[in-house]
């Protein structure tokens, strides 16, 4: 491993291909084992309330928002192997660190942490990938890269809750450092060659200026308004699975995970060959028809039922505004394209969390989805008015256009 990898395949499916990506779902497994059963082991172990479990959750992702403000340019200048393995070792001791979370105020330090390392190589994952996958098949190579998170979304809730209830938070721990040290065996077997832009040549990339490059900043709104839901979700279905008497809550995850990696592939082709209106607006429909399902929801079945309507709808929405991200930016400015992506995702879910468990808090977890559809509402508006903003601007070229030429 060093920087970019050496020449762009003109296939999707190569071997470095399915090395990251399977180096991104193991990444995202102990992740999603570890997050659901945080809010269950405060609550439950640690006696804290629903806004301290929020706050557990939300430091995480406030960390790694942080750490990828920087982490983005010097992906575009320096050695992408150094920043992967740092990230990964900081990473790797966060989660061993958990065998001595014993106190909220020691997992607040290790969540820190480990949101810091997940900064680092999520985003060099992501950075990578985008490198290798062809431009005209943008849509379908993130939607299958997107799909190892999706796959996690759903396998790690459903490990990482029945480790924690039937053996012990220690177990959890344990499971979740063997898969990190997995990745590290992964990744020997990616070959890349350094980075072919020089620090000169990156230095010409204003930050500040990419942040606020509208190509991105619609996108990466969506994209989190979208997270602040999933906050909701990530954080307190365990403890809503249980007001409902619900067995094992992990279960949402796994049908959502199923729903996920039905409509994936599908969305990303569909959004190569028809754009990104074909598959924002059925999946916004999607999202907010699963929220409000879920918050009349009195029984397993629509619980369930719930958790794939969500699948449909994030599975569509999330990889999409993920490609649709990368090809408004010229390749020298992905990696601070993706470091913005990523950080729209986590400062949703940590306001989603905090401000969603306080919701819950004073209302209950059904009211707090119910208002979390609201998100998605906005969702739909500010990309209708975009839409409807960017054709009238069509038009007007269009119309300019034909009087030049007469």
């Amino acid at each position: 491993m060093g920087g970019k990898i050496q020449t762009k395949p003109l296939k999707l499916w190569s071997k470095d291909f399915i090395l990251l990506t399977s180096s991104n779902m193991l990444l995202y497994l102990a992740l999603q084992m570890i997050v659901p059963a945080l809010p269950v082991y405060v609550v439950g172990t640690l006696h804290g309330t629903s806004f301290t479990a929020g706050i557990v959750i939300s430091v995480f992702a406030l960390a790694a928002v942080v750490t990828r403000t920087f982490i983005g340019k010097i992906l575009d200048t320096a050695s992408r192997k150094k920043i992967f393995y740092i990230g990964l070792c900081i990473y790797l001791l966060s989660i061993i660190g958990f065998y001595w979370g014993s106190i909220v105020a020691i997992l607040v330090m290790l969540r820190i942490m480990m949101g810091i390392g997940f900064g680092f190589t999520s985003t060099t994952t992501a950075t990578m990938v985008s490198d290798i996958i062809p431009l005209n098949r943008m849509g379908e190579g993130m939607g299958y890269f997107g799909l190892s998170a999706g796959i996690a979304l759903g396998l790690g809730p459903a490990l990482g809750l029945p480790l924690l209830n039937n053996y012990s938070f220690n177990i959890l721990v344990s499971s979740i450092v063997f898969l990190v040290c997995m990745v590290f065996v992964l990744t020997v077997f990616i070959h890349f060659v350094p980075n072919q832009q020089t620090p000169t040549q990156a230095s010409t990339i204003e930050f500040h200026k990419v942040i606020m490059d509208r190509g991105i900043m619609l996108p990466c709104i969506l994209n989190t308004l979208l997270s602040l839901t999933y906050g909701g979700i990530i954080s307190f279905i365990a403890v809503f699975g249980k007001e409902l008497h619900i067995m094992n809550p992990g279960y949402f995850f796994l049908c959502n995970a199923l729903a996920i990696i039905l409509v994936r592939p599908i969305a990303g082709k569909l959004f190569d060959k028809k754009g990104p209106a074909a598959v924002l607006i059925p999946g916004t429909i999607l999202t907010i028809l699963a929220l409000v399902l879920l918050s009349f929801t009195t029984t397993p079945f629509v619980f369930l039922l719930s958790g794939i309507v969500y699948g449909l709808g994030f599975g569509i929405l999330q990889p999409s505004l993920q490609a649709w991200t990368i090809k408004r930016v010229t390749p020298e400015k992905r990696g601070i394209a993706n470091a913005m992506f990523f950080n729209s995702i986590d400062f949703g879910i940590a306001v989603g969390s905090m401000l969603l468990g306080f919701v819950a808090d004073v209302t209950s977890n059904s009211e707090m989805y119910r208002i979390s559809a609201l998100f998605m509402v906005l969702f739909l508006i500010l990309y209708g008015i975009a839409l409807i903003k960017g054709k009238i601007q069509s038009s007007k070229r269009d119309y300019q256009g034909n009087v030049d030429v007469q």
